[in-house]
């Protein structure tokens, strides 16, 4: 009887290692909704960082508030990406965290890929992009920053991928208060009404 117990304690705690290997979000915006994978074992910081704003709640009422296309790009090589998050409200919720890179982790910046935003090397918060396509200009080594550390990718959109591209064809405005940003604000942003595990 303890054997089949200690057994079947065994084989639940295999399970949840398992099932621990990918965490799925799903995020309903006023454009729809679309699934996110996440991948903790791989992106540890980065997935218990957005899971943390996840769980919290604060990312209902955020907002996709830029649009980059190969169109509108200004930096260099061109990407195409949507970019959501929370702004200055994030300041006062966690810290910045620790840059995980895609040469640590092996995501790399393919179609639907999430990553987060950041300045520098360690300045990653609450704001995130999704690729539209691949792009690999924002993996380690490569140009589109000048310190080639590229972009902390942790998962990956696996359903509503339309939705995303919705969101990335919203129009945009020419003015901004960064040059860089310039023509790539959304006129009207798209609402992150509910962001949560499913």
């Amino acid at each position: 009887m303890l054997r089949a117990l200690l057994l079947s304690v065994l084989l639940s705690l295999n399970f949840s290692a398992i099932a621990g290997e990918t965490v799925h979000v799903e995020m309903v915006t006023s454009e729809g909704s679309f699934t996110l994978e996440l991948y903790p074992t791989k992106a540890p910081v980065t997935v218990k960082n957005f899971l943390n704003y996840v769980d919290g709640g604060h990312y209902e009422g955020a907002t996709f508030y830029r649009t980059v296309t190969y169109a509108n790009d200004n930096g260099n090589p061109k990407i195409e990406v949507i970019q959501g998050g929370i702004g200055d409200a994030a300041d006062s919720l966690f810290p910045p965290i620790k840059h995980e890179s895609t040469k640590e982790t092996g995501i790399l910046h393919t179609d639907g890929v999430i990553s987060m935003s950041r300045f520098t090397v360690g300045s990653a918060s609450s704001e995130f992009f999704i690729c539209i396509g691949d792009q690999p200009g924002l993996d380690y080594g490569e140009s589109r920053n000048p310190d080639k550390q590229g972009f902390a990718a942790f998962g990956r959109v696996v359903q509503g991928m339309d939705v995303v591209r919705a969101i990335n064809k919203l129009p945009a405005k020419s003015a901004s208060d960064d040059p860089y940003t310039k023509g790539q604000m959304i006129a009207e942003p798209a609402v992150i009404s509910k962001a949560l595990r499913k």
